[in-house]
């Protein structure tokens, strides 16, 4: 493996670290486009092991900041999604098929199972 591609690896494993972009990822890949309104309660689900209609808003309030100051401009940056946050759409962008196979991997290790029963990538 060259440095490069040592290096797109490593950028993408720290990418997929953190499990509220893999969970957005999850969904993205199911649905190729979301709203981020739509997708907090589910992220939050998964994060908390519970149903989405039990998020509070103080909850859905602390994800949605985290993922538009944190998540959604590191994905944006590698080319991954792209999101429009006035709108908050969010839809897949190129990027997505470089670490399509990793994720499916990290998808299968997931302790939820209703994350790993999630439709292939």
């Amino acid at each position: 493996m060259n440095d490069a591609n040592a290096t797109r690896m490593e950028a993408a494993c720290s990418l997929l670290a953190e499990s509220e972009r893999r969970y957005l990822l999850y969904q993205l890949a199911e649905h190729r486009e979301t709203n981020l309104e739509d997708v907090v309660a589910q992220i939050a689900a998964w994060e908390y092991d519970v149903r989405p209609s039990h998020i509070d808003k103080e909850t859905r309030q602390r994800l949605y900041v985290s993922l538009v100051h944190n998540h959604l401009p590191r994905l944006e940056d590698y080319g991954i999604i792209e999101y429009d946050l006035r709108s908050g759409d969010v839809v897949l962008a190129n990027g997505f098929d470089d670490i399509k196979p990793l994720l499916e991997q990290f998808k299968q290790t997931e302790e939820d199972p209703e994350i790993r029963q999630l439709p292939s990538l």
